[in-house]
């Protein structure tokens, strides 16, 4: 058991150390840090009585699993509002990623008139579509300027890089981490636990390598990247239109390359 618990903290050290690069730098100290911690302890303790018994657990159960004191479970068992947006249901991202696919299969339509003309392709087709019609083309195309995604002349779109990374808006870029880097830990946690079915959670390493040449391959990592991006994006937005939007399933599908000078890393210490 003692082995359990001593080999899970230093996994722990791993895991977190990113995000504790991450809070440090944006300003974070050890009280908002431990903040979160309780109240995730308290969430997830929830969570887990509710899915072992179907039953709402009381506040000695709540205490008893954190190991958090009761009058601390008792200020943290309540609902909370998030403050990030939701990136799965950003219409600037579904029609940006709409426009992408129809990009890869014809570059001229890089650039969009901006109002349907009922002549072919525009803006506000593209957007009514990618969005089920639940919101103004106009919004859509507010939004996407907002983050440098796309340029407006003479009444045409023009659609700006090649996949949706909002880096003008640091709080759009903090909720993609967010929701990339939780469901690629729900993956991996989800296998650890044994959990069915198996997800995909694969990685290749490799030390000893020049820089440049941890450069060429992160390259050639981002071209199959494209293709089986652009192969996705079609059977899910296939499989969305066949169930109306109505089935219960989610999911992600993500791909990362990391690579540095092994000389700076501090990673090799699990724990402090």
């Amino acid at each position: 058991m003692q082995d359990r618990l001593t080999w899970t903290q230093a996994a722990f050290a791993r895991i977190l150390r990113p995000a504790v690069r991450l809070a440090l730098a944006m300003g974070l100290k050890h009280p908002q840090l431990e903040e979160v911690l309780r109240d995730l302890l308290v969430d997830e303790a929830r969570n887990l009585w509710v899915k072992k018994g179907g039953a709402k657990p009381n506040l000695s159960q709540l205490s008893t699993t954190t190991g958090l004191n009761r009058k601390d479970v008792t200020a943290r068992v309540r609902d909370t509002r998030t403050v990030l947006p939701a990136t799965e249901s950003s219409a600037a991202a579904k029609a940006y990623t709409a426009w992408i696919q129809v990009v890869a299969e014809d570059e001229s339509l890089r650039k969009l008139p901006l109002v349907d003309s009922g002549a072919g392709h525009s803006f506000e087709l593209l957007s009514r579509f990618a969005t089920r019609g639940n919101v103004h083309h106009r919004t859509v195309l507010e939004e996407l300027q907002r983050l440098n995604l796309v340029e407006v002349s003479e009444g045409e779109v023009h659609l700006l890089g090649d996949s949706f990374l909002p880096t003008a808006s640091l709080r759009d870029m903090l909720a993609f981490l967010g929701d990339n880097v939780r469901d690629h830990l729900q993956a991996a946690v989800a296998n650890t636990l044994g959990e069915q079915p198996r997800m995909l959670e694969r990685a290749v390493y490799a030390s000893g390598l020049t820089l440049g040449d941890c450069e060429r391959i992160h390259q050639l990592t981002r071209e199959h990247w494209d293709a089986v991006h652009h192969r996705l994006v079609r059977e899910m937005t296939d499989a969305v239109q066949q169930s109306d939007g109505q089935g219960v399933g989610r999911m992600r599908v993500g791909i990362y390359t990391y690579y540095e000078d092994e000389r700076g890393s501090s990673n090799s210490t699990d724990a402090p």
